[in-house]
C-alpha cells in the first residue's frame, strides 16, 4: 500500500514538473481556447470546454454561404471615443475584415450640439473646432471599408436635458427633432438606418423615470416627419428594446413584449419605419423556442408577432448583433 502511495506521489510530481516546464505552450493552449488571460479564467473556461461534449450543439452550418443582397451581420461600435483618427480606421479594417457590413455607430447629442442649440463647435478642450469633424471621419472611413452606419441618435446635451445630468427625453422634443434632422441631412446617401434612442423601455434610459411608452411614441412622432424631409430615403427604427419581463409599475422598466403593445396604441405604427431589437440569449441555448415567460434569442420573433399583429408584415426589422 505504501509503495502505491509512493509511485502516485512520484506521478504527481512528475506531471506537475512537465506542466511547469510546459507553462508557456499550456498558457497559450488555454488563452487559445478560452480567450482568457488569468489562470483561473482560463481553468474554469476549459472545463466548461470539456463538458461541451455532454451538451447538444446546434448545427451552425460553418461551411455554408450566406447568399443575401443584404449583409445581416454588424458590429456594435462607440468609434467616437477613440480620439486617434488611426486607430478608428484600424477599427473599420478588421471590421471589414472579418466580413462584417455594418456598425451601430452611436451619435450622441451630447458630443455634437454642445453648448447651445444651433451650436456645432466643441470648445471643451482648447481653441474650438468642428463637432462634426470626428463624425465625418467615422462616416468616411466606413465608406472606405464599405461598412454601412445604424447610426444611434440620444442622449441630449445639458441645454436641452429635462433632467439634469441623465439620458431623460430632452425638455423640448422639437429641439431634439432639429438635431435629428441635421444628421440626416449632413449625410444624406451615405447613412441610410437611423435608431431613435435606446433601449427606452428601461428607467436608466428614460432618466431613471418611470417608462412612458406613450411618451416615447410622443418623442418618434416629433422626429420622424422632420428625419423623412431632411433625407426621403432613410429608415427610422424605433427601439432597440431591451428584452426584460419587468411587470407594470416596476421602477426598473417594463416587459419589452407590452411596451410595444402600447406603443402602437398611442399610433406609432406611423411613426417609425422599422423596430430595433436587442437578441439576448442569456442562459438558453440559440435555438430555444420563443415564449413570452423568459428571455433569449428568439424573443425577437414575438415582438415581430406584435408588429404583425399591428399590419406592419411588411416593417423591416432590424437586429444589431
Amino acid at each position: 500500500m505504501v509503495r502505491r502511495w509512493v509511485w502516485a506521489a512520484i506521478g504527481v510530481i512528475a506531471a506537475a514538473g512537465a506542466l511547469f516546464l510546459a507553462r508557456d505552450p499550456v498558457r497559450q493552449w488555454l488563452f487559445d481556447v478560452t480567450g482568457e488571460t488569468e489562470l483561473l479564467p482560463q481553468v474554469r473556461g476549459a472545463f466548461d470546454y470539456a463538458t461541451n461534449v455532454l451538451r447538444p450543439r446546434p448545427d451552425t452550418a460553418d461551411d455554408a454561404v450566406a447568399r443575401s443582397a443584404l449583409s445581416p451581420f454588424g458590429v456594435n461600435t462607440f468609434l467616437e471615443q477613440e480620439v486617434e483618427p488611426a486607430k478608428r480606421e484600424r477599427s473599420l479594417q478588421m471590421i471589414a475584415a472579418a466580413g462584417f457590413k455594418w456598425i451601430r455607430q452611436q451619435f450622441p447629442w451630447y458630443d455634437i450640439e454642445i453648448d447651445g442649440k444651433g451650436n456645432f463647435q466643441d470648445c471643451r478642450n482648447g481653441p474650438c473646432i468642428d463637432a462634426w469633424a470626428k463624425y465625418d471621419n467615422i462616416v468616411e472611413l466606413a465608406d472606405k471599408y464599405d461598412v454601412q452606419i445604424l447610426a444611434r441618435l440620444e442622449a441630449p446635451p445639458k441645454w436641452a436635458q429635462s433632467i439634469e445630468g441623465s439620458f431623460a427625453p430632452p425638455a423640448n422634443l422639437d429641439d431634439y427633432g432639429d438635431y435629428v434632422a441635421a444628421v440626416a441631412a449632413r449625410y444624406r446617401g451615405r447613412i441610410t438606418h437611423y435608431q431613435i434612442w435606446n433601449e427606452p423601455n428601461l428607467s436608466f434610459e428614460w432618466g431613471y423615470r418611470p417608462v412612458d411608452p406613450e411618451g416615447y411614441t410622443t418623442l418618434l412622432q416629433a422626429v420622424y416627419g422632420r428625419a423623412h424631409a431632411a433625407n426621403p430615403e432613410i429608415v427610422v427604427l424605433g427601439g432597440a428594446l431591451a428584452p426584460t419581463l419587468e411587470p407594470a409599475g416596476s421602477a426598473a422598466g417594463l416587459n419589452d413584449l407590452v411596451y410595444l403593445e402600447r406603443m402602437y396604441a398611442a399610433g406609432a405604427a406611423t411613426a417609425f419605419d422599422g423596430l430595433a431589437a436587442h437578441a439576448y440569449g442569456l442562459t438558453y441555448p440559440p435555438e430555444d423556442p420563443p415564449g413570452p415567460e423568459r428571455i433569449n434569442f428568439r424573443r425577437v420573433e414575438l415582438l415581430r408577432a406584435v408588429m404583425d399583429a399591428h399590419g406592419d408584415t411588411a416593417m423591416v426589422a432590424a437586429r444589431p448583433h
